[in-house]
């Protein structure tokens, strides 16, 4: 089994709008699949079909290399968490689990207990989940989206509205659930930055359509790294570059001089540039990141 979940020309039409048009995905067991994509683009649409919750117009996706009927069977193996978690707020984390778990015909010894540690909510005892923070409102979502020991686990901007805490214990839990349980998950996301730091796959949706897939090898290898350079007279920093056998320099419209070899000289160029007595500014080795490489694909600018 090459994918443990495959889309084919997967599309949904609401009235006259195409949410989601031909999306072929290919996401491989063990990895987080970061589905990427502004808000309205198609994201959620397409977790709702993946996971039963929404018909396709046409198309079809395939899970654990089972497709049709057979392919239904497999639905129990995929935990669920769209939107805000459907919580009880009188109870604790430990009974919403354990009212899920019933719902379930799941009872064995020790298994809430589990959960709730797999989560990092192991110690919040009888306090009512309506309490709660946002972030550990999300993890006990997850919680609740484990029960049945999925293979694989779908889940809808997970990060989005946490502060910087909620979003680091939610990236330790992440990876916890991959690299420990061995959890394939799919993750949808406009925080690209936070993205990136758990991402082992992307696809990026834009107004419906899969525009690009590439693991974080094929990202760093098409990310194309250059030394910026800012200087008081770039015209003369340009020449010293060129004596000092650097040849692949140009300036560039920002008033930075982009250098696309010998990265590992910056040192060395610093030096032949102070040495003519020219005003350096600033010089760093720059790489584009997982944004940088979204709105060139999408065309799109950033976000405020």
């Amino acid at each position: 089994m090459e994918y443990i979940l495959e889309t084919h020309e997967l599309t949904k039409i609401y009235g006259q709008k195409e949410a989601a048009k031909d999306v072929s995905l290919h996401i491989r067991e063990g990895q987080i699949y970061g589905l990427i994509g502004r808000n309205g683009a198609g994201k959620t649409t397409i977790m709702r079909m993946i996971s039963g919750l929404s018909t396709p117009t046409r198309g079809s996706y395939s899970l654990f290399g089972k497709s049709g009927a057979e392919m239904q069977k497999e639905l129990k193996n995929v935990g669920v968490l769209i939107e805000s978690p459907g919580l009880y707020p009188k109870f604790s984390a430990a009974e919403n689990l354990k009212i899920k778990c019933l719902a379930m015909g799941i009872n064995p010894k020790g298994y809430v207990e589990d959960l709730l540690k797999r989560v990092g909510l192991q110690d919040t005892g009888k306090k009512p989940s309506g309490s709660f923070s946002l972030g550990m409102r999300q993890r006990l979502g997850i919680g609740l989206a484990l029960v049945g020991d999925p293979k694989i686990i779908v889940l809808d901007e997970p990060i989005n509205g946490l502060d910087p805490q909620g979003i680091a214990e939610m990236r330790e839990t992440l990876t916890k659930l991959r690299d420990e349980k061995g959890i394939t998950l799919m993750i949808s996301s406009h925080i690209l930055d936070e993205l990136a730091k758990v991402a082992d796959a992307y696809g990026i949706i834009h107004e419906g359509t899969l525009l690009d897939e590439f693991s974080a090898d094929e990202l760093h290898r098409r990310s194309e790294q250059c030394v910026m350079i800012r200087t008081a007279d770039n015209g003369a920093a340009l020449k010293v570059l060129t004596e000092h056998g650097i040849r692949k320099a140009a300036a560039e419209a920002d008033g930075l001089i982009r250098v696309n070899e010998q990265l590992e000289e910056t040192e060395k160029m610093a030096k032949a540039i102070v040495d003519a007595g020219i005003g350096l500014q600033e010089i760093y080795l720059h790489s584009v990141s997982l944004e940088d490489y979204y709105l060139g694909v999408t065309g799109g600018t950033r976000n405020g």
